[in-house]
């Protein structure tokens, strides 16, 4: 699969009805991004979603990142996902993860228990409904949120690769070494402004949703983050770590720190004051200086 190296990482389309969610998958297409990631929290159910939009495109991998394990049986998750990766020619990338406790619990009614084993569980039993399925030996591709060392081997072992989310470049140098020849594709949030107070709020409103779960928090313990630097909406050395946020070199330049560290593929989430806003002008001056070449 060809994701390319860059692609969207976004909230809006969701907030959009779908005429104008497929205008926009339409419009990230023409500027050349190699793949448009789309979430699964409190918008849109994932795989219908991204079925919607592959039909609005014509050569953009349309990818989850991610699907939540807990929302759909294996059996449904397998059948969805061979019928969207056939059906667009091979452009369908089915993210997995296994979500959070607090919205797990709290939203689903789910116990949390052992998300590892839980995942392993799940994947072997997508495995078998691609045994039992025509066309056994052609399992579309898939990839894991993995931020954990038990995680990340996980992804390495069992999937084409991982999807990291809410990471600095340190972050990705050590899933690179983790993952070995496995694919890794990196999330990292941008705001292109220069204004240091506006960017930096911006940055903490986004991050305080982050920063009150235990899987993103123990990841940024394992690279060396302090108590006082996770407290509230973070640090302002930590917010300078998760989001770049600058003129537009800036965050080019934090692309390019990913792939020195060993990503394969970029996703920008670009971020807006107003989070309900589409970044259209945005996108079009990243893909200008990403995909110039």
């Amino acid at each position: 699969m060809d994701v390319g190296s860059f692609g969207i990482w976004t909230f809006q389309l969701d907030l959009q009805r779908p005429p104008e969610a497929r205008a926009l998958a339409r419009a990230l297409e023409d500027q050349g991004w190699g793949a448009l990631w789309l979430p699964e929290a409190v918008g849109r159910e994932s795989l219908t979603n991204a079925g919607m939009l592959l039909s609005a495109t014509e050569r953009m991998t349309v990818a989850t990142g991610v699907s939540n394990v807990w929302a759909r049986s294996p059996m449904v998750a397998a059948a969805a996902q061979r019928l969207l990766f056939d059906d667009s020619g091979g452009r369908f990338l089915l993210g997995l993860g296994v979500s959070h406790q607090p919205m797990v619990e709290g939203f689903m009614g789910i116990a949390y228990e052992k998300p590892l084993t839980a995942m392993g569980d799940y994947l072997d039993k997508l495995d078998n409904a691609f045994s039992v399925a025509p066309a056994p030996d052609s399992a579309p591709p898939r990839v894991l949120a993995a931020l954990g060392p038990k995680m990340l081997a996980l992804a390495a072992e069992r999937s084409w690769g991982a999807h990291t989310y809410f990471v600095p470049p340190e972050h990705t140098a050590v899933a690179r070494e983790a993952l070995g020849s496995a694919a890794l594709m990196v999330e990292q949030a941008v705001i292109l402004s220069t204004d240091a107070s506006v960017a930096r709020a911006t940055a903490r409103r986004y991050m305080s949703t982050y920063l009150a779960l235990p899987n993103y928090t123990n990841n940024l313990r394992r690279l060396g983050w302090a108590d006082d630097d996770l407290a509230g909406e973070g640090s302002g050395a930590l917010v300078d770590a998760i989001v770049a946020w600058g003129d537009v070199d800036t965050v080019v330049e934090r692309v390019r720190a990913h792939q020195a560290a060993g990503a394969d593929h970029v996703c920008l989430q670009v971020l807006l004051p107003d989070f309900t806003a589409v970044p259209m002008a945005e996108w079009a001056l990243l893909a200008e200086a990403l995909l110039a070449d």
